[in-house]
């Protein structure tokens, strides 16, 4: 009953924190707008490029035609939009103006209120992505190959793709708590993300060494892995396997940020002392 009466009450509290959120959201519409148009030009400034280059060897590269990287990348717009998160270039000011020891008076953690404006800025960014998303396919024609099983194989594969994502981002955020600036190791991270994960370019075009190493990586699993999965591009046991080799590293993760995050706040309640 205990165990109900908490899920309740976070389900109370979702409800509330997404209705509050989505309000905030709306009062950065102009802020909002300029961040869209980014997040739509990367991907045709990597769709124009391949397309290009594409058009130079003969109209494909690798088997993959100007249409077919019109397909990635327009998949790629969509998820990468559905599971990114901004976190761990804002915890550092979390820690530094006090807003995180606010926080943590309050009886439920703070990722969950992170989760609920990650949600809510992304409610309301689709509102203009799926718009975005029907344009470019009618100007690019993408060769979709949509299959019914990948359709619904891609629901989770997606969910699992954010939460790994979203949990690697917030346990990377943590070394704010040891360093005042958080900056680099960031910076990093997304460099590393931008080539092992497929936002770059297709994983297939790498060479073969870096292709296996993106199997061993998180990143893949982020992103290129729900690509692949809703162009059609894997079987039904690949499909299985990748959905088993992200909710493995969810987990590892999880444990990886549960034990980082307690040995912080010691150090965050020393400090504070």
């Amino acid at each position: 009953m205990t165990a109900l009466r908490s899920l309740g009450s976070l389900g109370d509290y979702y409800r509330v924190k997404l209705k509050t959120d989505l309000a905030i959201e709306m009062q950065y519409r102009g802020a909002m707008l300029i961040w869209l148009i980014g997040a739509v030009l990367e991907p045709l400034v990597f769709l124009a490029v391949w397309s290009a280059a594409a058009a130079a060897q003969g109209g494909a590269i690798d088997g993959l035609t100007s249409h077919d990287f019109a397909a990635y990348f327009i998949a790629s717009l969509v998820v990468n939009q559905l599971t990114f998160s901004w976190v761990m270039w804002e915890f550092e000011h979390y820690i530094r103006e006090g807003e995180l020891a606010a926080d943590l008076l309050r009886p439920i953690h703070p990722i969950h209120q992170d989760i609920c404006e990650n949600w809510a800025h992304k409610l309301l960014t689709m509102t203009v992505v799926i718009p975005a998303v029907i344009l470019l396919s009618l100007v690019f024609e993408p060769a979709w190959h949509f299959e019914a099983w990948s359709l619904l194989a891609f629901l989770p594969a997606l969910l699992f793709a954010f939460a790994l994502r979203f949990l690697f981002d917030w346990t990377l955020a943590l070394i704010a708590f040891w360093t005042t600036r958080t900056a680099s190791a960031n910076q990093l991270a997304q460099t590393v993300f931008l080539f092992f994960s497929g936002r770059l370019a297709p994983l297939s075009l790498f060479p073969p060494v870096l292709v296996t190493i993106s199997f061993i990586l998180p990143f893949r699993w982020m992103l290129a892995f729900p690509i692949e999965l809703i162009l059609g591009q894997l079987t039904p046991a690949q499909a299985l396997w990748g959905m088993a080799i992200q909710l493995g590293w969810i987990a590892a993760i999880l444990l990886l940020m549960r034990f980082v995050w307690r040995v912080a706040i010691r150090r965050f309640s020393a400090v504070g002392g």
